[in-house]
């Protein structure tokens, strides 16, 4: 850690209302920094004035922030100035009160009426070179390499950070999903790196219809994505889409030929702060594909009313031909006819066998073997998922005892659902680990990151005790949802499961693995073990190596198999 350079003043700006305390914390700066100092004091962050420049052009090394309204002011600095690191000063240490600013975005929290100059140049070096490497991680793991543009996973972060905001003032925010059309042809036909030349253009384009608060984002291949917030009424983001449309329909020159563009655009819009991020980009997505239907080179506007986002969200597929009962899934449960079955998971350096997860299906005596897709939404909306999960755990704890008492020293994964991470199926769950007579370290269970999204601080509060009582976590299907970056910090999971939906994009001539690199460099730098889930081609295997991602599973590797047959697949393999 280091201050300032000598040559380098360092600017802090110091917002509290306590005269008595803003000279306490100026003195106590000014006995232990080492070079210049300058410190900007307000009362309010309101109050700032023009010293509010430098905190939004990053002037500013750090923002000590004191006062009753705390969390509102740590709200603003995440929109105006989210790379300038902010520690809270409070008149006590109450630990309740310093996770909410931990969680907020804060650094560092501090009690101001017990600090010493040593102890308050530390918090904030710490804090400046905490935030600084943060955001050398965002511009590499956040960032689009072609376009320079937000990639999928910030797009994802700053719709949900949008709608906590529309919780509050309930305001329409819009999500506008881009999609060029035909977009292969002019990678067949020129080239990939005319259309690389094609996307990087159209990127420029795209960012001067924006707002100053807008967002646009490379979603992945030929695909862009915008967040538009604060709108007036769900018809503005029509008329945005026509703008969008508009400019990027502008031909586009390679070498010395003007090549025409179309696109199609959807459009999803909401009030309803409750629904998911991945909702909305999903039915934008939708739309999208509506205006493709018709022949491309149009806006498909979808306007959703909270209550059908809501039924959106729990729609899932059904079993083939009819709709699964109630009574038929608990008659499956008292009569055994669930199964569970176990994909074997590989590390990718030496391609060996590390673990398996536990899925279940259902031998329906009608339907034949059904997916979790088709039974598990029934279970959790008549609330037989906590009765389902504790099969699966059993079962896989009991194959994993056996296996680890043969001498295998692998682990094993279990899907936990939301409705499972309440205190007392918390308690059952870690009373079957401790049952089984395996080691804590050796189960992983698997939190969906959409569950960290739609009740983080319920799944926070799990992941404690279960890390406390010694067993890994897992956040699953990464990319799907729009869990903040703070939470997925707070959580400290043990791995991360990158959702299929990216590696089927790797493999191909001139595919980009730069959305697959990102997340598992933001993986690494969070301590995690990054696995990528949905493996089916040798070319897939090979580009994972190169990107650095740890382990992998998938029909590539090992479709999922009963456990008699993995555990023949465990001796062979010894």
């Amino acid at each position: 850690m280091r201050d300032a350079a000598p040559d380098e003043t360092a600017h802090v700006v110091l917002i509290e209302p306590d005269r008595r305390a803003a000279t306490l914390v100026d003195e106590l700066l000014r006995l232990s920094w080492r070079g210049p100092l300058s410190v900007t004091h307000a009362e309010r962050l309101d109050d700032l004035g023009t010293g509010a420049g430098g905190i939004i052009s990053g002037s500013v090394a750090a923002v000590l922030l004191g006062g009753d309204e705390q969390l509102a002011a740590l709200e603003r600095m995440r929109t105006i100035a989210p790379a300038v690191p902010v520690l809270v000063l409070g008149s006590d240490y109450a630990e309740g009160s310093a996770r909410v600013s931990l969680r907020a975005g804060a650094q560092d929290v501090l009690a101001k009426f017990d600090l010493t100059p040593v102890a308050l140049r530390r918090a904030l070096q710490h804090a400046i070179e905490r935030k600084r490497s943060e955001g050398q991680l965002a511009s590499r793991a956040l960032q689009d390499p072609l376009t320079g543009l937000p990639n999928r996973t910030l797009f994802v972060d700053r719709l949900g950070i949008a709608l906590e905001r529309t919780r509050r003032t309930g305001a329409v925010t819009g999500v506008l999903f881009l999609d060029v059309d035909h977009f292969k042809l002019i990678n067949d036909s020129l080239g990939h790196d005319a259309g690389d030349r094609v996307l990087s253009a159209l990127a420029d384009r795209l960012r001067s219809v924006l707002r100053p608060m807008d967002t646009v984002a490379r979603f992945g291949g030929d695909e862009f994505t915008f967040l538009f917030e604060d709108l007036s009424n769900p018809d503005e983001a029509l008329a945005i889409a026509e703008r969008v449309r508009q400019v990027a329909t502008m031909p586009v020159g390679i070498g010395e030929e003007q090549h025409e563009l179309t696109v199609s655009i959807g459009v999803a819009t909401t009030s309803d702060a409750g629904i998911a991020a991945d909702a909305i980009i999903r039915e934008a997505d939708a739309a999208m594909y509506e205006a493709k239907g018709r022949g491309g080179g149009e806006a498909a506007f979808v306007r959703h009313d909270p209550p059908d986002l809501g039924a959106l969200e729990r729609s899932s597929p059904r079993a083939p031909g009819r709709a699964i009962e109630p009574e038929e899934l608990r008659r499956a449960i008292d009569t055994a006819e669930l199964r569970v079955v176990y994909q074997p998971h590989y590390l990718l350096e030496e391609r060996r066998l590390s673990g398996f997860e536990a899925l279940v299906r259902w031998q329906h005596p009608e339907l034949g073997l059904l997916a979790p897709a088709e039974f598990l939404p029934v279970a959790d909306e008549h609330g037989m998922t906590v009765a389902i999960g504790e099969f699966v755990l059993r079962e896989a704890l009991a194959l994993l005892a056996r296996v680890r008492r043969s001498g295998a020293e692998l682990w094993a994964s279990v899907n936990v659902a939301l409705s499972q991470l309440g205190d007392p199926q918390l308690a059952t769950a870690l009373a079957v680990v401790d049952a089984a007579g395996v080691h804590p370290a050796a189960v992983y269970l698997e939190i969906r990151e959409s569950a960290v999204t739609q009740e983080p601080d319920t799944v926070i509060r799990a992941a404690r005790l279960l890390k406390a009582a010694g067993v890994r976590l897992a956040i699953d299907d990464y990319g799907t949802g729009s869990a903040p970056l703070h939470s997925l910090r707070t959580l400290q999971a043990d791995l991360l499961k990158i959702h299929p939906r990216f590696v089927s994009e790797l493999g191909g001539t001139g595919t980009d693995g730069a959305m697959v690199a990102a997340v598992v460099e933001l993986g690494h730098a969070l301590g995690m073990t990054v696995t990528a889930e949905g493996v089916e081609t040798d070319a897939q295997l090979a580009e994972l190596r190169e990107l650095g991602c740890d382990a992998a599973q998938g029909f590539a590797l090992a479709r999922p198999v009963a456990a008699d047959q993995l555990e023949a697949l465990i001796a062979a393999a010894a």
